[in-house]
């Protein structure tokens, strides 16, 4: 398999509001075709590089490239931007709104009208075809920004929260809409606090704390940086005080271990055992990103 190309490249970014450092010396790749997770708590300047890479801010030092230059709405790849701050016509009909958009990115009028009628039905938005959009909740308001966002199959797509405000059954609704995107050749660019989407779509991840890079790698890569892998025990007798592993959870006898490097599973089992935890259930696994998220982010995860 040939190596895929950087669409997206970052390298040693800067950014300074008056005597604030926002950004320090952060560099990363977007690679072509791939999903790309851009992990942090609030204020950990993920809004910032975007807006930075889009042209929106003017870096103190670095360079963010799309495709080998900065950034022009004219030259760079087709892009789709969902932005945090959803940027619709709330006065207007929801159709109406899809149009203006589709002509803006250079679709003809009625065929901006036909992709908006079949996507609206997809999302269960068929019958709200004329309802003004701010008579809309912010779920179905959100369906219809990310429609205004792939409509004209961009090549690169940034993707700020966006099943932020989703009940479970919009959220892999919307979830799958992504993987299409990915299938038909997109490079997806994708914020979000939901480890779980992370874990599912995206073949690699930056972690950015205090504007540097605290991880950076395969989703894999991360999790074995940080243990790599934890087991689920369910125990009736009490744990053992042990190197080999620290306690993440533990209620009502279903334990979530995080073991040390090189903790041998076999090993583990027998000195639990031996110290009479009374163990029913000894399953390992990998460590959850939603764990390593807590762990980098700490009371920040939580803002």
């Amino acid at each position: 398999m040939p190596q895929r190309e950087p669409l997206v490249e970052i390298r040693d970014f800067r950014m300074d509001f008056g005597q604030a450092t926002v950004i320090a010396g952060l560099s990363f790749d977007v690679l072509t075709g791939e999903t790309f997770g851009f992990l942090g708590s609030n204020g950990s300047g993920k809004t910032t590089t975007i807006r930075a890479l889009l042209g929106i801010y003017r870096p103190t030092a670095g360079t963010l490239h799309i495709a080998g230059r900065p950034f022009s709405p004219r030259r760079s790849v087709r892009l789709g931007y969902l932005p945090e701050e959803r940027g619709l016509y709330k006065k207007e009909s929801v159709i109406d709104t899809m149009v203006y958009f589709g002509r803006l990115k250079g679709m003809t009028a009625p065929a901006a009208r036909t992709w908006s009628a079949d996507y609206l039905e997809r999302v269960e938005l068929g019958d709200k075809q004329k309802a003004r959009l701010d008579t809309l909740s912010g779920g179905q308001q959100q369906k219809v920004q990310l429609g205004v966002t792939i409509m004209d199959d961009p090549e690169l797509l940034i993707l700020d929260e966006p099943t932020k405000g989703f009940d479970p059954v919009n959220r892999r609704l919307l979830m799958g809409i992504i993987e299409e995107q990915k299938k038909a050749g997109a490079t997806v660019m994708m914020v979000t606090h939901q480890m779980d989407e992370v874990e599912r779509l995206c073949d690699r991840v930056v972690l950015l704390k205090d504007g540097a890079a605290r991880a950076y790698g395969t989703v894999t890569e991360v999790q074995e940086e940080f243990g790599g892998t934890t087991v689920t025990v369910r125990h009736t007798g009490a744990l053992p005080a042990s190197g080999s592993f620290r306690v993440l959870s533990d209620v009502e006898g279903l334990a979530e271990l995080d073991l040390a490097r090189g903790t041998d599973l076999g090993a583990l089992l027998a000195e639990l055992m031996d110290a009479g935890a009374g163990v029913s259930q000894f399953t390992p696994h990998r460590r959850s990103l939603d764990s390593i998220f807590v762990e980098v982010y700490g009371e920040q995860a939580g803002e």
